[in-house]
């Protein structure tokens, strides 16, 4: 197999990856605020780091992926206070709402997915360890960490001092020594939710959580740190400062991958524009919508800018139609241990070495695709055929099963075909069964007009047959 290359933010560079361990590789990905349902923008990293567990589980034995939960924020206490309900309510019912929105866009779950809550102990503990190391100081109910103390700072994000200042939000306040020195701990007051600590009741700031929670499950150093570009400053930035600070010697994350930003109609979204989306929205145009979407983001490398436009969502429903036209075929099924589809599916796979280059893979799925159609093909796949060395034979399902292999471990086409060519299998299901039976029963009896009636009728419904050598087929247009 190629060997894996990354794009290290923290170098800069592109770096072949060798984990701390072989066998046990481990990766912290920073999880949604629970307040709200998940936007477009939400949604890409959950996407982008499913697709690369995928593929470190196919490369070493152990895989660790952990992705937080951030349930105290005070953007939760402020939609609280907005709307009435309990804090505990809306992170229950937005945190569910994650989950299942997620699983819509084909994501597996992480091995370990910690809530701030659940960690207060493990934040105390890193913020004493601090303070003892001369790196943090309490200061009127308050504890901050002293940027000043740590000569590393804005190694992360490449930023000098200045524009550190101007890009953050400064908090001026007379308690703090320097105006860059961010929060760890911050008093509550009683309508707010708070824990007891050596500083008195409080709650902690929001970089000291992923800190704490990757220690616990990942200890003091990690291979893979990811998470969208906007997190990199100050929120990465700030995690790895209290991190290495809190114990000397360790790097926390040896790789940070970081996925670009997600626009909406060529513009940064935004509730004042009217371009804002949410997962839902997207979900709510059909049974495919989930799928079309992860498909959509996926043919943008991740670390580039991406679009979201509506055509380009149908663009990518069509595509899939064509995916899955081919698999509902009776093509003949290989052999499990089939050499030759596996050597298929891996060529298609070769571009996620290659920084995770998902638009070069889905360009070998389409040439696999072509494989089962035709004898030759140009572009990319004239060099697979070459590696097969020797004659091929479209309509063998060879190359139909090395493309269902290699989109699972993109995530794609696990729906049944028939299922997907449905539209989902709606609630008319057994009513159009049943015309279709009509017809073929009226095609028996030489009956054509009617068989063109019904047919007529079912495609003014939007159901469009497709008559084979296997019998009639339907989906939804």
């Amino acid at each position: 197999m190629t060997e894996l290359a990354f794009h290290n933010s923290a170098t800069r560079r592109r770096e072949i990856f060798a984990p701390l361990d072989p066998q046990h590789v481990r990766l912290y990905v920073c999880g949604p605020t629970v307040y709200d349902l998940a936007h477009l923008g939400n949604a890409r990293p959950v996407v982008v780091f499913d697709v690369l567990t995928r593929l470190l589980r196919r490369r070493y034995p152990r895989v660790t992926y952990v992705r937080n939960i951030t349930d105290v924020d005070d953007k939760i206490n402020a939609r609280a206070q907005e709307s009435g309900e309990p804090i505990s309510a809306i992170t229950a019912r937005t945190t569910a709402d994650f989950h299942r929105d997620m699983a819509s866009l084909g994501c597996l779950p992480p091995d370990e997915e910690p809530r701030a809550t659940d960690n207060i102990d493990r934040m105390v503990a890193l913020i004493e360890r601090l303070i003892a190391n001369g790196h943090a100081y309490a200061a009127e109910g308050h504890v901050l960490f002293s940027v000043s103390s740590y000569l590393g700072y804005g190694a992360l994000s490449g930023r000098s001092t200045e524009e550190m200042l101007a890009g953050a939000r400064v908090e001026v306040a007379p308690y703090k020594r320097e105006p860059g020195d961010f929060v760890l701990w911050k008093p509550s007051t009683d309508g707010l939710p708070g824990w007891d600590s050596p500083w008195g009741r409080g709650r902690p700031g929001w970089h000291i959580e992923c800190s704490a929670m990757s220690w616990r499950y990942l200890g003091t150093e990690f291979d893979i740190h990811g998470g969208g570009h906007d997190l990199l400053f100050p929120h990465h930035e700030n995690e790895l400062a209290q991190s290495v600070c809190a114990f000397p010697g360790s790097r926390f994350a040896k790789y940070w991958l970081h996925n670009g930003m997600l626009l909406v109609d060529g513009e940064k979204m935004s509730k004042s524009l009217g371009n804002f989306r949410t997962v839902r929205d997207i979900l709510e145009r059909g049974a495919w919508a989930g799928e079309a979407f992860r498909l959509l983001l996926l043919k943008t490398h991740y670390r580039a800018a991406l679009d979201y436009t509506v055509e380009r969502l149908d663009e990518a429903r069509a595509e899939l139609d064509d995916f899955y036209a081919l698999l509902a075929r009776d093509l003949p099924a290989p052999e499990e241990d089939d050499a030759l589809v596996a050597e298929m599916a891996e060529w298609a796979l070769e571009p996620l070495a290659d920084d995770l280059n998902t638009p070069l893979a889905i360009t070998r799925l389409r040439d696999l695709r072509t494989l089962e159609n035709v004898a030759t093909v140009g572009g990319s796949a004239t060099n697979l055929l070459s590696r097969i060395g020797r004659t091929w034979q479209p309509g063998s399902g060879q190359a139909a099963a090395a493309l269902r292999a290699a989109a699972g471990v993109l995530g794609l086409l696990g729906t049944d075909p028939q299922a997907w060519r449905q539209g989902g299998a709606a609630d008319d299901t057994a009513a159009i069964e049943a015309a279709i039976a009509a017809r073929l029963a009226a095609r028996r009896a030489k009956d054509w007009a009617e068989a063109d009636r019904i047919r007529a009728a079912l495609a003014a419904q939007g159901v469009v047959l497709e008559d084979g050598p296997g019998g009639t087929t339907w989906r939804r247009a």
